[in-house]
This record gives structure tokens, C-alpha cells and sequence, in this order.
């Protein structure tokens, strides 16, 4: 059996969560799927998958052989396609990462758009909240909203994301007014995914102060998941911190109000991030070129949508 043909078999498996999935997949039994992944753990002698009713899981060894196969077959796929011409025509398994919220609700209509504009171009599109080794993963671009490191990687500025804060008009009525972030204290608050029973949200210094300002937040609901955050401020539980994308369509219709957007910290960067050497690749570098421009009139939607703070 070919070795090399046996790891696609493996990624494929993986990618697919089964065995049966990676056979529709690949249009192979699932006698000979189980064949290739047999070769493939007798050739490296330790056991890549634990196999079960419910699924597959890498084994410790597995983990690292994954990577490794994920890294060898994309740069076998990126010079097959450059050698016969990809340069000019889209083709072949893309893969793209982004946070869950912003590549559900804005990222993932920009990645059909594209699968309609090329279609021989397949893409695996995953969401994760984590960072990840974009080389070791196999990962094609990456949308990240964070100050970015130094790193050998090429980084596409496409917009910025504010952190703001919020409450449903009906929790603003019944609650005293905030005009300033002392003001908070005397309010209930949502936090996310903290362990502490209180929480620092800090500001931007007071006009001619240098230090922030700090606000010590008892929540009343703390929650391990953005989304169930956001729905609970607009049900009116509390004052939420977030980034403004995931609010963007609640705030357009009126069921949520940014808070002091004068007293914003200062937003993030998002970026598309594309590990050295893919732009070589056609279906790499028209992705980028069709997402950056879309990107970047989303988040002048989203800045036009919700009041800028004072001096922006």
C-alpha cells in the first residue's frame, strides 16, 4: 500500500470524525479504510486512533503523526498544483480558522460566496475559540483578533473590533443610569468563563490621569459561552463586556445599547493571517484577496451601526 495515500486516508479519517465518513469521503470501502490506517500504524510500530462507537481519538502518538501528515500533504498538494498550473485557476482543500461567533455570523457567508465564485475549490472551515498551530494543523489563513507577535507569518489588517459594553433597554430602565464607569458597581453584571466570584473591568484613564481606572464587578451570572452571555443581556440579566461583533445585529435592532463609548479600551486588530509560503498558492491568494475587501466593508458596517467613542 502507498504510504502516502494511506496518511490522506488518515487525515481524511480524522477531518471526517469516522472511518465511514472518510470512506463517502475518499469513495473507498470501509474495509479498505481500515486497511490503510492498520498499514499506516504497522509502519510507524504505536497506535495513531482509538476506535469507538462513538467516534475517534487520537492517541498521544497520533496527535503528533497528524501534524506531520497534515504538514507533508499540503506542501505535496501546494507543488502538484503549482507545477500544473494552479497559479491561474483556484483549486484544491482550503483551510481556514477563525473564532466561533465572528466565522458563524460574519466569516462563513464570505467563505460560501467564494465556494460559489470557485468550484473546485473545497475548503474545511473550523471554528475554535484557542489559538493553534496554524503549521502544524495545516491551516491555509487565519482570522485572528488579537495584538499579533513578531512571527514569520504574513498578517492583512482588514479592520478593527471594539470592546464595549451593553445592556437591554429594559435592564437600563429599571436600573439606575451609568454615566460613568464608577457608576457600574451598583449594577449586575454578566461575566464569561470566570472562576473568581468578583471581576476587574478596567477603563482608560480619567482626562488628565495616567492610571486606569478600575471597577470591581460582582456578577450576578457567569456563563463559559459568549453566545448564552449575549442572550442573557438581552433578557435584561445584566451589563455585558464584549466585543461589538457579537452584539453587531442586536444592537442594529434596538434589543441591545452600547454603554459609555467614550470609556472604551482601546479595540483590537483583526487580521488575516497566512502561515509564510501559501500565498504561492492561487486558491490561498484568492481567498485573501476576496475575503479582505469583504472583511473590511463588514466592519465599517458594524463601526457605522454602533456609536463610535468620543474623538474616533
Amino acid at each position: 500500500m502507498d504510504r502516502l495515500d494511506a496518511m490522506r486516508v488518515f487525515v481524511a479519517s480524522l477531518d471526517e470524525g469516522s472511518l465511514a465518513g472518510a470512506g463517502r469521503r475518499l469513495g473507498r470501502s470501509p474495509a479498505a479504510v481500515t486497511r490503510a490506517i492498520a498499514f499506516l500504524e504497522r509502519q510507524v510500530g504505536v497506535q495513531l486512533l482509538h476506535r469507538s462507537t462513538r467516534g475517534l481519538r487520537l492517541t498521544d502518538a497520533g496527535e503528533r503523526y497528524a501534524a506531520a501528515c497534515r504538514r507533508m500533504l499540503t506542501d505535496l498538494e501546494e507543488a502538484d498544483l503549482s507545477v500544473a498550473g494552479e497559479r491561474t485557476a483556484p483549486r484544491g482543500l482550503l483551510t481556514i480558522t477563525a473564532p466561533v461567533m465572528f466565522g458563524t455570523h460574519i466569516l462563513r457567508p464570505i467563505v460560501g460566496a467564494f465556494l460559489r465564485a470557485h468550484p473546485d475549490v473545497q475548503i474545511r472551515f473550523l471554528l475554535l475559540d484557542q489559538m493553534i498551530n496554524l503549521i502544524e494543523e495545516g491551516v491555509d489563513v487565519a482570522l485572528r483578533i488579537a495584538a499579533l507577535p513578531d512571527s514569520a507569518m504574513i498578517a492583512l489588517h482588514v479592520g478593527d473590533v471594539r470592546r464595549v459594553l451593553c445592556a437591554s433597554p429594559d435592564y437600563l430602565a429599571r436600573k439606575p443610569p451609568i454615566t460613568a464607569p464608577a457608576d457600574l458597581s451598583d449594577h449586575d453584571c454578566i461575566a464569561i468563563a470566570q472562576l473568581s466570584p468578583n471581576e476587574i473591568w478596567s477603563f482608560p484613564p480619567a482626562p488628565g490621569h495616567r492610571m486606569n481606572r478600575n471597577v470591581r464587578m460582582r456578577p450576578r451570572l457567569t456563563v463559559n459561552a459568549d453566545q448564552a452571555a449575549v442572550d442573557a443581556a438581552v433578557d435584561g440579566e445584566g451589563v455585558l463586556r464584549i466585543m461589538s461583533y457579537k452584539i453587531d445585529q442586536h444592537v442594529r435592532e434596538g434589543r441591545l445599547v452600547i454603554l459609555l463609548p467614550e470609556d472604551e479600551l482601546p479595540p483590537l486588530p483583526a487580521h488575516l493571517v497566512i502561515p509564510e509560503g501559501r500565498l504561492a498558492s492561487a486558491k490561498v491568494r484568492a481567498f485573501v484577496d476576496f475575503a479582505a475587501a469583504r472583511l473590511r466593508s463588514e466592519f465599517v458596517r458594524m463601526d457605522q451601526a454602533q456609536p463610535a467613542p468620543a474623538g474616533a
